[in-house]
């Protein structure tokens, strides 16, 4: 079964999530997130077919989301608000990001990557 693995290739993290899906022989489509950001109507689809809090997808402990304070921003900010501002740069979306038939998962936890397989 294949999924969308959405990275960073200069990310840590991505490159163990990477050797993960190769090691367990995991046929991938591979994304750069710099040159392909999501667009919003991709990251709303995301967020809704994950289940997941809207926050987890915006990368806390990146620069940029530090640059903008979105820590004290995004309180103020509509769910469309939010998907618009992550669709601006790709570095401000928790990385990496999975999509299986299953599931979404962002960042790498190998025991929630497990579940989507």
């Amino acid at each position: 079964m294949g999924c969308l693995f959405v990275e960073y290739p200069k990310c840590s993290t991505c490159k163990k999530a990477k050797q993960w899906l190769e090691e367990h022989n995991i046929t991938f489509e591979d994304r750069n997130i710099k040159e392909q950001n999501p667009a919003k109507e991709e990251l709303k689809e995301w967020h809704e077919k994950s289940g997941l809090d809207i926050k987890r997808f915006f990368n806390t402990s990146g620069m940029l989301y530090k640059e903008m304070k979105l820590k004290d921003r995004l309180p103020e900010l509509s769910l469309e608000e939010k998907y618009s501002l992550l669709s601006t740069d790709g570095m401000l979306v928790k990385r990496p990001v999975l999509i299986t038939e299953k599931g979404i998962a962002t960042g790498f936890k190998p025991e929630e990557w497990e579940k989507l397989f």
